[in-house]
């Protein structure tokens, strides 16, 4: 029989209120964007254009100024969340993580974020990134299209796990696979540095078990729920219903995701979706808003 909550229709300004009624002060995204203003544009105009990697209308919800989506966010009762700034090319991550540190001094309830990319310098300006205290990594295999093995990354890798900071890796095929993503290769990775802390975003789509059974393996592996169990998403790659009793076993190392603001629908629907899996009200407490703030604020 489906609860009343599992059947519960959220609105954008039903986010607060609904946080309340279980308990929990807000939500803890990990997975928000924030980058500088003409590259988000040029972000927005590959979804504008139905690119290969997305192969679908992508109508950009919150297509707002900077400012604006902060403002924006803190209406939803969203009080921490990242920025994931993330190159596509050399020469591009200094650029991105300096903006991204400014951001997140002029935004307290953000997470200072930076980025990294297969090349020379990587693992000094990793190295200086967290010793001028960057909370978390980006990386996308696919929009990079590099190889995570590839020795370059060597000491980002050693740098980030001795350090125990936070990386998300989008390393899952979907929307479209990518040269090096899959869970191959970052699994090569996981295998040389089983202490790293990982958010596999977007679970691995459409790889689901696969990066679930790292995330069993490897204790420092946590999933982001971005997009994941969405209409959207499971009109194409759904989720496999009987991985359930195992992600409700990964309880404590499950993270909101949202990928906000490069959602073509609400953001109350993303919450939403976690709410009429029918996990319970403990679980949701942990993905909404615990799990972030044990990993990121403890």
């Amino acid at each position: 029989m489906t609860s009343a909550r599992e059947s519960l229709a959220l609105q954008d300004e039903d986010l607060p209120a609904f946080a309340a009624e279980l308990g929990i002060p807000g939500l803890f995204d990990a997975h928000v964007h924030f980058l500088p203003p003409r590259v988000m544009d040029k972000v927005w105009s590959y979804f504008d254009a139905v690119g290969p990697m997305t192969g679908r209308e992508w109508p950009i919800r919150y297509r707002f100024p900077v400012e604006e989506r902060v403002e924006y966010l803190g209406t939803l009762g969203v009080l921490r969340y990242s920025a994931l700034p993330y190159a596509h090319k050399a020469g591009m991550s200094e650029f991105l993580n300096a903006w991204a540190a400014e951001f997140a001094a002029g935004n307290g309830n953000a997470l200072r974020s930076a980025t990294f990319y297969p090349e020379p310098e990587a693992g000094a300006y990793v190295r200086r990134a967290i010793s001028d205290g960057v909370e978390i990594f980006k990386t996308h295999l696919q929009v990079g299209d590099f190889d995570p093995t590839d020795p370059l990354l060597d000491p980002v890798w050693g740098a980030i796990a001795d350090a125990q900071v936070p990386v998300v890796v989008h390393a899952g095929s979907g929307p479209a696979p990518g040269t090096y993503t899959g869970p191959e290769l970052i699994g090569r990775v996981l295998a040389a540095y089983p202490t790293l802390p990982m958010i596999v975003a977007h679970m691995g789509i459409p790889e689901y078990e696969d990066f679930l059974v790292m995330a069993e393996r490897y204790p420092n592996v946590r999933l982001d729920t971005t997009m994941v169990f969405t209409d959207f998403t499971e009109d194409t790659t759904p989720y496999p219903r009987d991985l359930l009793p195992r992600l409700r076993d990964l309880q404590d190392r499950v993270l909101l995701g949202s990928d906000f603001p490069n959602i073509p629908y609400a953001y109350a629907h993303q919450v939403e979706s976690l709410v009429r899996l029918g996990l319970g009200d403990d679980w949701l407490r942990d993905v909404l808003w615990r799990n972030g703030l044990r990993l990121f604020d403890a």
